[in-house]
């Protein structure tokens, strides 16, 4: 029976920390086993003072250390954990970071706006279906409001606004009950950044419109609408005639007479007011609220990833003229083929016995083989900054079939190979690759630095490793010719990636293999 496959997703927003794991059976087919909700606000005085507080970073890592256990209790074997507007915007960020990652094992991914719409209207079509398109979909968190336009035939536009519920409630001071002239303020300011941001008015009444996040469904159950093909929808009209019995209640009153929690309790007016000036912006009577956002996203891409067969297009013969193509640039450069070839066969057993855990398929992991074949190419220019030349040879070489992402993948592949230099963004071609292709970058470069760190003598040393992870750690068995211990210090002076990509503390031991007896 194959071993069960448990993923899970971890939302790092302004207002809350969400976990939801899954069991996948398919691409298209997962059952939920667990959702969390921490109630903590990372987003308090962030947008006012760009500085996460103390106390707001220790009950972060407390919520995250809390997850982390429950991935632990249900064997998940992938994950991703994003954080949004608050930590994008926090300058001191990195606390909370680097302490995710030492203290909670969870490493904590900051996505810009672009891939945050980009999860939240992964999730939206999944819900929908093929039956129903949306023209337009909101997802107001507690930073920001972000927008997904859509037309048949032409790309999403996305924009990332600075209207999220927890912003303007910090900023505007409306701690309470909103009066008449605080709603007005809040309307103008609602009204003014969108006419700098949308040029025009469009006319969305024909159209399908979907809002997303915990506000948009806590007011769908306020003031709710016919359900569409089994999903609630949030009735404009009957919001805005509930709205000043929403806005003119005290926060005691609101959790008790609407039954909300206290996080909720104080960002909903604000947040009713926001999709009101929403929906007559875009002529819109209802909105649907299919109850997903950035984590059935993040679950949608890791199903989608782990099952993935080969990209169209993708096959043997593709594969085999680019091995040519490399084979050739590598031989007329002069390069140390049995160092290469050594580290591109120990890269791709790491990379096969952990696919589970990365989940990245064919394309990737010939990425990986030509960028360790390549690894070293900038040798022919000189050893020092050897990482730098090769990036730059790879970049200019002539390599038919490598053109667009691959060839950007490769080149910054060959320049993150060692510790030399580190995945940045002020790097222009690493800058160039979409944010999911980056990450795959990061994981490829862990499994190659290990790799080359087994080599690390050029004496082809290690016959195999090994790997086997058992919750927090990864152990490499490492399997070697001789007694030297050079292979697994090389792998351990070299493993940090990994651990920072993976989750997972490296762990190295080495057995002699054994000679036969004549």
């Amino acid at each position: 029976m194959p071993a069960l496959l448990h993923f899970a997703a971890i939302d790092a927003g302004s207002n809350a920390i969400r976990l939801v794991i899954a069991r996948a059976f398919s691409p298209t087919h997962s059952e939920l086993l667990k959702t969390e909700r921490c109630a903590v606000r990372l987003g308090h005085n962030v947008f006012l003072h760009h500085r996460f507080e103390p106390k707001t970073i220790e009950k972060g890592i407390e919520a995250l250390r809390h997850f982390r256990r429950l991935m632990d209790g249900h064997g998940v074997t992938r994950y991703r954990a994003v954080a949004t507007s608050a930590t994008r915007e926090a300058l001191n960020r990195g606390r909370l970071l680097d302490r995710a990652r030492r203290e909670a094992h969870i490493r904590l991914e900051v996505i810009d706006s672009g891939e945050e719409a980009r999860l939240v209207r992964t999730a939206v079509l999944a819900a929908l279906g093929e039956e129903m398109t949306p023209r337009l979909i909101l997802d107001l968190g507690g930073g920001s409001l972000d927008l997904d336009l859509l037309q048949e035939g032409a790309a999403p536009r996305s924009l990332g606004l600075p209207l999220g519920a927890v912003r303007l409630m910090e900023t505007y001071r409306l701690r309470g009950a909103i009066g008449e002239e605080e709603t007005r303020k809040l309307r103008a300011h609602v009204v003014t950044v969108l006419r700098a941001h949308l040029r025009a008015r469009l006319n969305l009444s024909e159209g399908i419109a979907v809002a997303c996040g915990g506000n948009a469904e806590a007011l769908a159950q306020l003031a709710p609408g016919p359900m569409l093909r089994g999903i609630p929808t949030l009735n404009v009209r009957l919001l805005r005639e509930r709205l000043w019995e929403i806005i003119s209640l005290s926060v005691p009153k609101r959790m008790k007479v609407f039954r909300l929690r206290a996080d909720r309790a104080d960002v909903l007016p604000v947040a009713a007011i926001v999709f009101s000036m929403l929906a007559r912006w875009f002529n819109v009577g209802r909105f649907l609220v299919p109850g997903v956002g950035v984590r059935e996203g993040i679950l949608h891409d890791l199903l989608r990833e782990h099952f993935a067969r080969a990209p169209v297009g993708h096959d043997e013969a593709q594969a085999a003229a680019q091995r040519a193509a490399v084979e050739r640039f590598a031989a007329r450069l002069g390069d140390d083929a049995d160092h290469s070839r050594q580290v591109a066969r120990l890269a791709l057993s790491l990379f096969d016995q952990l696919r589970s855990i990365h989940g990245m398929g064919p394309e990737m992991r010939l990425v990986l083989e030509l960028g360790a074949r390549l690894h070293d190419i900038g040798r022919v220019v000189h050893a020092k900054a050897h990482h730098k030349h090769g990036e730059y040879l790879v970049r200019n070489a002539d390599l038919p079939g490598l053109r667009g992402w691959r060839r950007a993948m490769l080149a910054c592949l060959v320049r993150y190979h060692n510790k030399q230099s580190e995945p940045e963004m002020q790097h222009k071609v690493y800058a160039s690759l979409e944010p999911q292709q980056r990450a795959h970058l990061r994981a490829l470069a862990a499994l190659l630095r290990i790799a080359e760190g087994l080599e690390d003598g050029h004496k082809q040393a290690v016959l195999r490793v090994d790997v086997e992870t058992h919750r927090r750690e990864a152990v490499f068995r490492v399997q070697t010719r001789n007694a030297s211990h050079a292979p697994v210090w090389g792998a351990q002076r070299k493993a940090g990636l990994f651990e920072e990509e993976f989750g997972l503390k490296p762990v190295f031991t080495r057995s002699l293999a054994h000679r036969k007896v004549a």
